[in-house]
């Protein structure tokens, strides 16, 4: 495994969490912007969630019309610089370039992007007029991609808009739940920072709207609602020691290494069990802060993964191991981790079926647990006539993302039942246009 020592410092922890994507300067930006071939029905653009005009705002790269290249980038997407930073692009933009059929490198499009928001970000220059204001006020339940991005094109046409958050930052899991090594949190505020100034909307914090009460209230005072309240916490096995301490969720996890990463304390034997990119993250993370040995065990195949090939080799190359057609039945110890009892598994007919006698123990004193987030069905059932599925994703028009209650959009983790920053931000700006279509 690769040297990485337990950070006791803040040069330690930039070293441990050293950017995928670091901000290209100017010169980088023009050579690399002078490859693109610009194509006229470009796949990146059809690849790209909030269908950016890629190929135009490479040419103002080019061009040095930096301001230019950063007004096409928000006026599709909000998160710009967030998303340049931790969107999938080697499964989306770049993984469509052209460049790929050819085996070129493909356009860093994802750098691009960086580059222009960030250098108007740090100008703080102002790029969009608001409309006047129409009289009408808008309550969005939640700082995340998706409610701030609902709360900007709100305001782009007029709207009063007040975000409730929870917590007491904004953006949700572009803060609390992206590695470090993707994007830091100063990068993710000052996006933030840049918005809220530009757009003026309001956000009260540690504003957690959990009763009818509350719902009630903001029912009455407000035109219209959004829910951008993404997902709750991971779901549990239900198996026994799972209340040991050292067993942990990855989101919440991820999210104590993202605020103080140096006062988290980890084992140096650690079993994550996920087969999915937040499972990656969190095994990655726990290489980087000094474990000694970070094994991933999945219950299906490597083949049958939910996480993108290019986020496990990145965790294999800080040394994580993967272990594949195990399932947990038990994690083991009295007070505190001592291991997890596994069983091998096989999939017959898409089930995963455990193969009997398979039993084996492996020692470690952390797990993680990434089995995914459970749905804020405990709040939403406290809603009049909102109906959401089986799985407690909330159900809404396709169109509009109008919810079975008029008075209420909903986008994002908590609509989608999980998926990118992109997704999120591109789900909250169609959900700002349903809303206005609404009330106009």
């Amino acid at each position: 495994m690769p040297e990485y020592k337990t950070p006791t410092s803040q040069k330690d922890i930039d070293h441990a969490f050293e950017q995928l994507k670091p901000y290209m300067n100017p010169t980088m930006a023009y050579y690399e912007s002078s490859r693109c071939l610009f194509c006229y029905d470009a796949p990146c653009v059809q690849a790209c969630p909030t269908n950016i005009d890629i190929p135009l705002f490479i040419r103002q790269i080019n061009t040095d019309n930096i301001a230019g290249a950063a007004k096409t980038i928000y006026d599709s997407n909000y998160f710009g610089n967030i998303c340049g930073k931790v969107c999938p692009t080697e499964v989306l933009c770049e993984g469509a370039c052209v460049f790929n059929h050819q085996n070129v490198k493909p356009i860093e499009i994802g750098r691009l992007q960086s580059f222009a928001t960030n250098t108007i970000i740090e100008k703080n220059k102002k790029l969009y007029k608001l409309a006047e204001n129409n009289g009408k006020k808008i309550a969005v339940i939640g700082a995340g991609p998706a409610g701030i991005s609902c709360a900007c094109e709100l305001r782009l046409l007029g709207y009063n808009v007040n975000i409730y958050e929870a917590k007491e930052h904004s953006s949700g899991l572009a803060l609390y739940g992206c590695a470090p090594y993707k994007v830091t949190n100063e990068d993710v505020m000052q996006e933030m920072d840049y918005l809220q100034n530009q757009f003026g909307f309001n956000v009260k914090y540690n504003s957690r709207i959990d009763t009818e009460e509350k719902l009630k209230e903001l029912e009455n005072k407000y035109d219209a609602i959004f829910l951008g309240i993404g997902l709750g916490n991971t779901r549990s096995l239900n198996i026994a020691g799972g209340n040991l301490n050292n067993c942990i969720g990855a989101t919440e996890y991820i999210e104590q290494i993202k605020l103080n990463p140096i006062n988290v304390k980890i084992g140096k034997k650690i079993i994550v069990i996920g087969g999915g990119n937040t499972a990656m993250d969190a095994a990655s993370e726990s290489a980087r802060l000094g474990a000694n040995k970070v094994t991933l065990a999945y219950r299906r195949s490597k083949e049958e993964m939910g996480a993108y090939d290019f986020e496990y080799e990145l965790a294999k190359a800080v040394g994580v191991k993967g272990m594949f057609n195990v399932s947990p039945v038990a994690i083991l110890g009295n007070e505190e981790v001592e291991g997890v009892h596994f069983i091998k598994t096989k999939t017959e007919n898409g089930k995963v079926v455990n193969i009997t006698g398979s039993d084996f123990k492996l020692e470690c004193n952390t797990v993680i647990l990434a089995t995914g987030q459970s749905k804020k069905t405990d709040l939403l059932s406290k809603i009049n006539n909102l109906k959401f599925d089986k799985k407690g994703k909330i159900l809404v028009d396709e169109n509009t993302l109008q919810t079975s209650n008029p008075k209420y959009f909903a986008g994002g983790d908590a609509m989608n039942g999980g998926a990118e920053v992109v997704n999120a931000a591109a789900e909250g700006k169609k959900a700002a246009r349903g809303i206005h279509s609404f009330l106009i």
